[in-house]
């Protein structure tokens, strides 16, 4: 795997690579985010070494390449999974777990 992508995620939360015109990017941000989270977002339409990136998100198996997700160092996936985890009340235990937010009244 290219060194880049842990490089990137190994500090943070909550990572999100996304570009800034996809639809299921914004819609994935927005969902962390109204849990309180704060995530780091790399737009990868944005900056210099984004095509770099995304070929490392491929050779991950996140197909398509945006939204991609990463929780805790762990890869989550795009948008079809993170959802899968919202539908399955998992995603907030697993934000609570790596720390991206502190507790949830569920309200």
């Amino acid at each position: 795997m290219d060194s880049i992508v842990p490089r990137l995620v190994g500090e943070n939360p909550v990572v999100i690579f996304s570009k800034s015109s996809c639809c299921m990017s914004h819609s994935i941000k927005s969902l962390i985010c109204s849990y309180g989270a704060n995530p780091t977002v790399y737009e990868l339409d944005r900056i210099p070494n984004g095509q770099q990136i995304e070929r490392a998100l491929l050779l991950l198996g996140c197909r398509p390449s945006v939204p991609a997700v990463f929780i805790g160092q762990q890869f989550i996936g795009g948008a079809d999974e993170v959802m899968t985890l919202q539908v399955k009340s998992k995603l907030v235990p697993l934000l609570i777990r790596a720390k991206a937010i502190w507790l949830w009244n569920g309200n």
